[in-house]
């Protein structure tokens, strides 16, 4: 947080003109000066106004396990940052196999292909692109990861999350600040969802939900918290798998991961009752190497932990060196939760899509 205030109190005179540019970038495609295209079949984007994490990975998941029990197919198109593969298209996952390892796919859209069976899961830069393969796939529902700023697919709903614990962080637009874009831009929202809301924090929640609701009166706003799911473990197929969680909760284990706000995993940990030996918070995206891996386990080692405990977006990029761990290695699946009442939204739109085309 230091660091990062540092470098905002530097961007901070280059704050008006990102905010210019982004502003005008917006502005260019809602008169047509760029060109937006729109999908014969309902898109869904799952976005966010500030840096770092809020919770989109765990809410596409959440859209796309609704959609399948509805009847619909879904898939996600991902930008697939943080991966090597730089093909126009690249198939993640076609529903049926998993194609691309975390390196190539990015660990984002690898977590999604293997938590999401039925659903393709394709990356690109121009993500129209991806967008029509999955059309061809046989998709009718195309969920936008991290879409927010991607004014190039014109779509239905239009999802914007804030992490209930970071909120808008300093309302500054980068470099000065946390804000990707002005706030104006929250005007092309049709939904905001307060995400990580729990006991502790609902009335924070509801105090921004409000100052939303009379900033952008019309635009619905909605709650979501998490609830731990469970444990998983890397088969040796290198396949997530659950794992019983009770008998490891007492033993001491080492914590660590490598997401935008490490610290609230490890908040998450303590709040569910495990024994953390230790905890070491890494950069977001982390890649992990053999030298990184050593420094871990000697760490580890030296707390006295039993097993290893991580993100499930960890987990999955570290299936190559598991087998060569001295000590298990698990990670923790969470699950969205909200009300009936955004479910319902959700699909009343697609139906009445449906129904009017």
């Amino acid at each position: 947080m230091k660091t990062n205030s540092l470098y905002f109190a530097f961007g901070r005179p280059f704050s008006p003109l990102y905010s210019l540019a982004m502003h005008l970038r917006a502005s260019l495609y809602r008169r047509g000066t760029l060109r937006s295209y729109r999908f014969e079949v309902p898109v869904i984007s799952v976005g966010n106004l500030t840096l770092g994490g809020t919770g989109k990975t765990p809410m596409v998941q959440y859209l796309a396990r609704l959609l399948q029990e509805h009847g619909f197919r879904p898939a996600i198109v991902s930008r697939g940052y943080g991966g090597t593969a730089n093909d126009r298209v690249n198939l993640v996952s076609d529903g049926a196999t998993l194609l691309l390892d975390v390196r190539t796919a990015g660990d984002e859209p690898r977590l999604l292909a293997e938590t999401l069976p039925g659903v393709p899961v394709l990356t690109g830069i121009v993500r129209r692109l991806p967008a029509r393969r999955a059309l061809e796939m046989g998709a009718d529902v195309l969920v936008l990861d991290d879409g927010f700023q991607h004014l190039q697919i014109v779509r239905d709903i239009d999802l914007v999350l804030f992490n209930t614990d970071r909120l808008a962080g300093n309302s500054r637009v980068f470099p000065g600040g946390d804000l990707r874009e002005p706030v104006a831009a929250l005007r092309r929202a049709t939904g905001f969802v307060m995400t990580g809301v729990h006991a502790a924090n609902r009335e924070r929640a509801e105090r921004f939900a409000e100052l939303l609701r009379s900033k952008f009166p019309g635009i619905p706003v909605a709650f979501a918290g998490l609830r731990m799911e469970g444990l998983v473990g890397l088969a040796p197929s290198g396949m997530i798998a659950p794992v019983a969680t009770e008998p490891l909760r007492q033993q001491p284990c080492f914590g660590f991961c490598g997401i935008a706000h490490p610290e609230l995993f490890r908040q998450t940990l303590a709040d569910h009752g495990f024994s953390l030996a230790g905890f070491l918070p890494l950069a977001d995206h982390q890649r992990y190497n053999e030298s990184l891996v050593s420094s871990l386990l000697a760490e580890s080692l030296k707390a006295g932990a039993q097993w290893l405990l991580t993100t499930e977006k960890d987990l999955v990029k570290l299936a190559g060196q598991v087998a060569h761990l001295p000590l298990p290695l698990h990670g923790l699946r969470m699950q969205v939760t909200t009300d009936a009442d955004f479910s319902r939204g959700i699909l009343d739109v697609l139906h009445s899509w449906r129904s009017s085309n």
